[in-house]
């Protein structure tokens, strides 16, 4: 009787499942191959391997395991980092469910990088707006290890989760999450540098996305019809949460389009990215000073 538990056999069967299923990957991955390997790996119990570990064998255990999260991953269209719980941000690893979206910011680059060459001293505040699983405020913390870290989000449930990973990469001591409606819970509070991955999807694309992103929480994801119903108060309200000097970064997508359209006259800071990526904006509080009438609600 052949050995069907020969790990390269075994991925090689579930890729070929998962592309004719037509599963959608845009939550850590950009091919079969790679989300199959994902899931083999959790199933083994390992976070890297190399190729050595093709010619293998799975345990009975394992390959059950392995092939209940490909099962799943095709019949119930739940993102890959779902299913394992968690997802790689930034050189870290984030407990994830489906409380909060899957980290896949742009911004990690920027953090990798310091923010250089955009941002000339280090932050010593910063707040995450919309912080989610606390992904890119966390791991802006542990890139400035001087800095203290404020995670802001409406959702309670995600909050529960960013105090999670707070908690698993021992940053107590320097971040702490409040649960706020953009800026409403921060008064009296400056930074030196905002961060937000805020909901920027418009109706439009809504409408559109693979089932995939229908299984993580709408309103971290649905901004309106132009997909700035946050971006918009955001703008019009930072500069007073800034300090002298400060910056805000936000990612806002596809929609940048929308957001050149409703602002003409502003010269936002496109950031381009190396490893891909686009739709992210930079804006001192200077410009955001210089632009307040246009941002004015």
């Amino acid at each position: 009787m052949p050995d069907n538990s020969q790990i390269e056999k075994v991925l090689e069967s579930a890729t070929e499942r998962l592309e004719r299923a037509d599963i959608y990957c845009g939550h850590g991955t950009d091919n079969a191959w790679d989300e199959a390997c994902l899931l083999l790996l959790h199933s083994l119990c390992l976070q890297r391997a190399d190729e050595s570990i093709l010619q293998e064998q799975m345990s009975p255990e394992q390959r059950e395991h392995f092939e209940d999260l490909i099962r799943r991953r095709i019949e119930d269209r739940l993102p890959a980092p779902y299913l394992i719980g968690e997802a790689d941000f930034a050189g870290m690893r984030f407990i994830v469910d489906e409380r909060v979206l899957v980290p896949r910011s742009p911004i990690a680059e920027l953090i990798f990088n310091g923010f250089q060459p955009w941002i000339a001293t280090d932050p010593l505040s910063v707040l995450d707006l919309c912080a989610g699983s606390g992904c890119i405020g966390l791991a802006t913390a542990a890139r400035f290890p001087e800095s203290e870290v404020l995670l802001s989000d409406l959702s309670a449930d995600a909050l529960e989760l960013t105090q999670i990973n707070i908690e698993k990469h021992n940053l107590g001591g320097r971040c702490r999450a409040i649960q706020s409606d953009l800026f409403a819970n921060l008064k009296g509070q400056t930074f030196d540098l905002i961060l937000s991955n805020p909901p920027y999807v418009d109706q439009r694309d809504m409408d559109e996305m693979p089932q995939e992103y229908h299984a993580e929480p709408r309103m971290g994801l649905a901004a309106g019809i132009d997909g700035l119903d946050l971006v918009r108060p955001m703008l019009a309200q930072a500069a007073q949460y800034l300090n002298d000097g400060g910056h805000m970064i936000v990612e806002v997508g596809n929609s940048w389009v929308a957001l050149e359209s409703a602002f003409p006259q502003v010269a936002f800071t496109w950031l381009e990215f190396e490893f891909g990526g686009e739709g992210v904006f930079l804006l001192s509080k200077d410009e955001l000073l210089r632009d307040a009438d246009a941002f004015r609600l």
